[in-house]
């Protein structure tokens, strides 16, 4: 697989997914150009997949990537980190060369 979800992570989006109206199909992962590093993730809640998507599953959760951000995500880990500082999702992508000082952008 291109890219991996922590079983924390699957959890914590099945959570905030549960408590959606209406209730989203999956979660879209993808990168998108902006941020100080010149590009950023994303992550959304689809309703639709779309014909060009790949399609993954992670203990029962859909995940939409569109080609394009593919092959910016390959080989990325995504978890879900709690810590004095804050909670959130963490990327760990092997493809990034440096990340901005907030660690929201990065450049390949």
């Amino acid at each position: 697989m291109p890219i991996e979800l922590t079983s924390k992570a699957v959890s914590k989006v099945k959570e905030i997914m549960s408590q959606q109206e209406p209730q989203p199909l999956g979660l879209r992962v993808g990168v998108a150009g902006g941020g100080c590093s010149g590009f950023s993730y994303q992550m959304n809640f689809e309703s639709q997949s779309n014909p060009i998507d790949k399609v993954y599953e992670f203990e029962g959760l859909k995940v939409f990537i569109d080609q394009a951000s593919l092959m910016y995500l390959n080989g990325t880990k995504i978890d879900y980190v709690e810590t004095l500082e804050g909670a959130g999702f963490k990327f760990e992508n092997p493809n990034v060369k440096t990340t901005c000082g907030c660690g929201s952008s990065f450049s390949v």
